[in-house]
């Protein structure tokens, strides 16, 4: 029996008094995040919420979010985190999808309206009975006309709760994944595929008990930040420094201000933090302190692992994993140079191999295959689709969709991604997705969508467009209406209105063509 939230309690109980997580000027300990996790599991309960049921959050890198996620484990329930940018319609497939019962969402800001997003897609559903809005004020009252602030559910909760201790196996979290379907699914994770990967990042990174301090800049709505420093860090009772949105001058002003000792990013933070290294930076404060530098997503410029060694004194250590796989799978040994574009090796309890399209096993080194994985790690399935998830496990083996090789001492490395899909600043989007909300314009008879290269974003969005017969629509109008369709991160900023499209003798897009 276990609950994964023992990672929040077990270091509330030996480190109350340590600084648990930090914004700004406010530092709330581990006692107190423990507590107010008890209050939201308290709430959870008296409003008729029973283990197993499923529990939504959208919430940007802020101290609610940790005290929600852990409050909705201790109730036995399971964490639906969502992402920050999605709009109304997005929310209400995923609150629909994932049979969420309750759902907490951030008011947000001008810029980015979360709280009337969330609200929008709440009431598009029928299942989802309760809305909380977390107010940045707690006192406040709700600017949401009908929205229950979560402030004042809470008071009067008490600050002391037994967690419900469940099968290990039992779900602990649905983190939702695009797919080449185009379909959104959860991948279900439960209390051991969090709790071990965590547990086997501080055994990979060295962690030590009650002194490291984490600048955290990736989306703990993501599986990377979820794991690598929130639940990891919370097992080793470390502190938390928060960045709700990635600013590289403000993440430079943290890493020296904070004395912080581990960094996690994508390469294109690297990026930001070498140019933000101005004059005025005590660049010696930082490279004494920092102990570990991590990066997922994409390979790494072998000049950006150089210069960051050279101005701090620390090597980057790439790693490779998916939501479905908790999410590390390999990562770079850190008790060796790193091998530039490689990521690495297995994981403490986790296997990887080559096979080919039948599950076949390729052996040679150099050979290219898909990655398979097996371990710990692995997810229970897609939530409520054994078809989809039946196609990608097998006897253990879950089976990424990227190709990779092997070189002959055991290093493996991506050489292409799962068909088709764009990285844009560090998330996954996939195409299909994004031409089937583009059909849905009353101007637009097909599209079709790749990734192009970006200098700062690695990739971006780009659409190719044809019209109805006799219909009419700017490239700038459709960009704008995307916008409007889709998170910020999915819609293309680049549309292209086409005559035709390239295609193969069955129909196909030829999307190699398209550029």
């Amino acid at each position: 029996m276990l609950n994964l939230s023992i990672l929040l309690e077990d270091s509330a109980r030996h480190f109350p008094e340590r600084a648990a997580v930090v914004l700004g000027d406010r530092r709330l300990t581990y006692a107190q995040v423990d507590a107010a996790a008890n209050q939201v599991a308290n709430l959870l309960v008296s409003r008729g919420i029973r283990p197993g049921d499923k529990v939504a959050l959208s919430c940007p890198n802020v101290p609610y979010f940790p005290v929600v996620y852990y409050g909705i484990l201790k109730a036995g329930a399971v964490v639906v985190p969502l992402n920050v940018l999605l709009k109304g319609r997005e929310i209400a497939y995923h609150l629909d999808d994932s049979d969420a019962r309750a759902y907490f969402c951030f008011e947000g800001t001008a810029e980015l309206p979360m709280g009337a997003a969330g609200h929008e897609g709440f009431e598009r559903t029928d299942g989802c009975e309760t809305f909380f809005l977390i107010t940045a004020d707690p006192a406040a009252p709700s600017p949401i006309e009908g929205a229950e602030t979560m402030g004042s559910a809470l008071a009067g909760q008490a600050p002391v709760f037994e967690p419900v201790l469940l099968p290990e196996t039992d779900p602990a979290v649905i983190l939702y994944t695009s797919g080449t379907t185009g379909q959104a699914k959860g991948a279900e994770l439960s209390h051991s595929n969090l709790l071990l990967n965590a547990l086997t990042c501080n055994r990979l990174f060295g962690s030590p008990v009650g002194s490291d301090t984490h600048l955290l800049v990736l989306p703990l709505f993501h599986s990377f930040g979820s794991t690598v420093n929130m639940n990891a860090g919370f097992a080793t009772a470390s502190t938390l420094v928060l960045l709700p949105r990635f600013d590289a001058a403000a993440a430079v002003r943290l890493l020296q201000d904070e004395d912080v000792t581990f960094f996690a990013g994508v390469p294109t933070m690297y990026w930001g933090l070498l140019n933000a290294l101005t004059d005025d930076v005590d660049v010696a404060r930082i490279a004494r302190t920092m102990r570990v530098a991590v990066s997922g997503g994409s390979s790494l410029p072998v000049e950006i692992i150089k210069e960051v060694r050279e101005r701090l004194g620390v090597t980057i250590l790439e790693g490779y994993g998916l939501s479905e796989t908790s999410p590390v799978a390999t990562f770079s040994d850190p008790h060796s140079d790193p091998r530039p574009g490689s990521i690495g090796i297995p994981i403490w309890g986790v296997e990887v191999k080559l096979i080919d399209a039948e599950w076949n096993t390729i052996e040679g080194a150099d050979e290219i295959g898909e990655i398979a994985i097996r371990g710990h790690n692995i997810m229970r399935g897609y939530y409520n689709r054994p078809d989809a998830t039946a196609e990608v496990v097998r006897d253990g083996w879950f089976r990424s969709g990227d190709l990779g090789r092997r070189d002959k001492d055991g290093f493996y490395y991506i050489v292409d991604r799962a068909k088709d899909m764009i990285i844009r600043g560090g998330f996954n989007v996939y195409p299909r997705e994004i031409e089937e909300v583009l059909i849905t314009h009353e101007a637009v008879s097909l599209a079709a969508v790749i990734g192009v290269p970006h200098p700062s974003h690695g990739e971006e969005i780009k659409a190719f467009v044809i019209l109805k017969p006799g219909a009419t629509a700017t490239e700038e109008e459709l960009v704008a209406w995307g916008k409007e369709q889709m998170a910020a991160y999915k819609y293309p900023r680049v549309v292209s209105i086409v005559e035709s499209l390239p295609m193969t003798a069955t129909g196909k897009l030829l999307k190699r063509e398209l550029h």
